[in-house]
């Protein structure tokens, strides 16, 4: 097996919101084109920690990036290092903190916000820091990076959704509708990749509450979505993916060796 994949992580998108406000997503699950699932995020519910966890695997309290301020590059092995390692192409648009995790810590936006770095496990990168950069913005970045390098795996990372919900909460038309201004975003992008032979998984790291925060065990908090969509995945009704498994799994869809777990009930 080896298949080019995207993965999009929509930052801060509780489940119950993916639910009803994700009508393109759910027009693929409803022609039996994708499959949505529901998966629980790890503790604790916060951003950091979240992508170390869905992007190596690992869960917080094993990897100690448990709280948004541990800035330090990772210490675990990263869907990026087994992809650049196996010779493959790897990109990401996508906040900071990811590069910090991965690439270079700190983050030196003159030195950093435009990344080409083939000896780095991000080898090609648009990297931004304000938490309300235009979502259009960063989708027209991930399709930059795509179209100019053609990656093998490519992370594409808004932020817009959390911002809402920092500003408004969970129950605000303001995060309901950033949610469906994404949904109508990924209309512009999802078939093309698709038809460019593209393996896509759409997630979030955590959700979001009502008092505008996130970082507790409160379900709006925990539960996020998991759309899956193109020809190598089952789109098995049964299967049980966790956050964990995500790293796993793409690294099979990539055809990398690993030692990550995965769902490979997702898979055909």
């Amino acid at each position: 097996m080896s298949h080019k994949t995207i993965l999009v992580l929509l930052d801060g998108l509780s489940y119950q919101v993916a639910e009803h406000a994700m009508g393109h997503l759910q027009a693929y699950v409803g022609a039996g084109k994708a499959a949505l699932y529901k998966l629980e995020c790890e503790l604790p519910a916060l951003s950091r920690p979240l992508y170390e966890c869905i992007l190596t695997g690992v869960a917080p309290i094993d990897s100690g990036i448990v709280h948004n301020n541990v800035s330090r590059l990772s210490n675990q092995r990263s869907v990026f290092h087994y992809a650049s390692e196996a010779g493959l192409v790897t990109a990401a648009a996508a906040y900071h903190w990811v590069s910090e995790l991965y690439n270079r810590s700190p983050f030196d936006a003159a030195r950093d916000r435009h990344t080409a770095a083939p000896h780095q496990p991000i080898q090609h990168g648009h990297f931004y820091w304000s938490d309300h950069y235009p979502d259009s913005h960063l989708f027209a970045d991930g399709e930059d990076l795509r179209l100019r390098h053609h990656p093998d795996f490519l992370l594409i990372h808004p932020m817009n959704i959390d911002d809402a919900g920092h500003k408004h909460g969970l129950d605000s038309s303001q995060y309901r509708n950033s949610a469906r201004g994404a949904d109508v975003i990924l209309a512009d992008y999802l078939q093309g990749w698709l038809d460019a032979g593209y393996q896509v998984l759409v997630t979030a790291d955590h959700g979001m509450n009502n008092d505008r925060s996130h970082n507790g065990l409160l379900p709006e908090e925990r539960e996020v979505p998991l759309f899956v969509l193109g020809s190598a995945f089952s789109l098995d009704p049964n299967a049980q993916p966790k956050q964990t498994d995500l790293c796993g799994t793409i690294c099979h869809l990539l055809g990398v060796a690993h030692d990550k777990p995965a769902c490979r009930e997702l898979l055909t």
